[in-house]
């Protein structure tokens, strides 16, 4: 892997990031194929079980656009996991319900997700693990809470194939 210093000779924090971030969602697609679910069909389930919450509520949660919202919860009551059901506080509204086979399933991709993660930090030495949260946490939490506005979508570069 090679990346490309900025001028001052510092690391590319850009690519670092965003190579990071590519490869840990390539590890979790692949971790959750296994038991047939995608990452945002996991969002959706894991987020609807905490409480009653919208299409639109889960949607915001997974940083999911409408079209694929429907998508992904077409396809779990496909599988039977969840279904679209009136808000008991608004009528208008229709929340995600998550079916006790949904439940179970949640419970067994939640298992998984930890397991990625964990694998990523046991790639750390010990003493780094915290640090390297504390970190990402004051990052995402601070200077890297809220996207700019920028004229169109960014999007993720396109990898070379040779």
């Amino acid at each position: 892997m090679t990346t490309l210093s900025p001028t001052d000779g510092g690391p590319d924090i850009s690519f670092l990031f965003d190579h990071a971030g590519h490869v840990l969602r390539t590890q979790m697609a692949a971790a959750l194929d296994e038991i047939g679910l995608t990452a945002r069909m996991h969002c959706v389930l894991v987020h609807a079980l905490e409480e009653e919450r919208t299409q639109i509520q889960l949607a915001e949660i997974g940083d999911m656009d409408k079209t694929t919202m429907v998508v992904t919860v077409d396809a779990l009551e496909k599988a039977g996991y969840a279904e679209r059901r009136p808000s008991s506080t608004d009528r208008r509204a229709r929340i995600i319900a998550v079916t006790e086979e949904g439940a179970a399933i949640a419970k067994r991709s939640q298992e998984i997700a930890d397991g990625v993660h964990n694998a990523v930090l046991e790639a750390l030495p010990e003493d780094e693990r915290e640090v390297f949260l504390r970190a990402m946490k004051r990052l995402v939490t601070g200077h890297l809470a809220t996207p700019a506005a920028a004229p169109q979508g960014v999007r993720r570069a396109r990898q070379r194939t040779a």
